[in-house]
């Protein structure tokens, strides 16, 4: 589906939407209800003016303590799986061309701008931040990069379910991301190298000072280390969740005013912004990935 197309088809179920929200008198009191019901995660799926309910797969909580966690399946994680699921079948068929092709001659189509891509990955993400050994963390780079695309990307489909607008998302790849670059720094430091990139003194420290200084400087480092997946997790959140906010925000103006030229209006901005969209949608997955190899580069190389 080309991009106008799909953005034709968020026109036509902006229409239906409002249609929807002229008949149930949304007002600007309710507007901040529909984003969020619209943006947030949900048992249900809604597309075409269609509904379907999830609830008959959910499952029993399970009980940890006093933790309940429900892992009944919702609409954002239908959209996670179907991602995971896609992007094998996508690149396998890829990787299976280009080793076909060799090493003498390119593949066409879609496979050679594939190939492109995870070259420049490879060589100006990867290789340029990580340094020595860098290989061995390319596929891990390029999955994150092609996960949070996929998920980014399926936000502006008209099912328009974004699962990198949600905090359990994005913090569970930041976790993940944090996860390899404290190994890689334990792998490639050893245990006291690794200790010193937390219990850190630095030289010329009187020695009266330096008892006080390493709890300092000890919690300074700790700190550090979680404040960056916090920042990984916390700038892919708001930047997708700002863009559809926007969005939806816009949309819903005319269910408000029940204006035709409002109507006009909404529709025409909202499809330059779903443009921009696109183009962040693939910036920020880009900077998700580009960040963790300067992570795993920094703790690889923390002398």
């Amino acid at each position: 589906m080309s991009l106008f197309g799909a953005l034709q088809e968020h026109a036509e179920d902006a229409a239906q939407e409002a249609a929807h929200g002229a008949e149930a008198g949304l007002t600007m009191e309710g507007l901040p209800d529909f984003i969020s019901h619209h943006i947030g995660d949900a048992k249900d799926i809604e597309f075409a003016g269609q509904h379907w309910s999830l609830e008959a797969l959910s499952i029993d909580p399970i009980h940890l303590g006093g933790l309940a966690i429900d892992l009944s399946p919702t609409r954002q994680l239908v959209v996670m799986l179907f991602v995971a699921v896609m992007l094998p079948l996508i690149f396998i068929p890829v990787a299976r061309m280009i080793r076909s092709k060799g090493v003498e001659k390119a593949p066409s189509g879609f496979a050679n701008s594939m190939e492109a891509m995870i070259i420049y990955f490879r060589d100006e993400v990867v290789r340029v931040n990580i340094g020595h050994g860098a290989d061995a963390y390319t596929p891990f780079i390029l999955t994150l990069f092609f996960f949070i695309l996929g998920m980014n990307l399926m936000g502006l489909t008209p099912l328009g379910i974004t699962p990198t607008a949600n905090l359990s998302v994005t913090a569970a790849l930041a976790i993940i991301s944090f996860i390899v670059t404290e190994i890689a720094g334990m792998r490639a430091l050893g245990p006291a190298g690794y200790a010193r990139t937390i219990f850190f003194l630095p030289p010329g420290v009187p020695t009266l000072m330096k008892p006080f200084m390493l709890i300092v400087l000890s919690i300074v480092e700790a700190l550090g280390k979680l404040t960056k997946p916090f920042a990984l997790a916390v700038r892919l959140l708001a930047n997708m969740t700002a863009g559809h906010t926007l969005v939806l925000a816009i949309m819903g103006m005319i269910f408000v005013t029940q204006s035709y030229f409002m109507g006009v209006a909404s529709v025409t901005a909202a499809s330059i912004l779903m443009i921009l969209e696109l183009f962040v949608a693939f910036l920020q997955a880009y900077i998700f990935a580009m960040l963790t190899s300067v992570f795993i580069g920094l703790i690889r190389h923390a002398h």
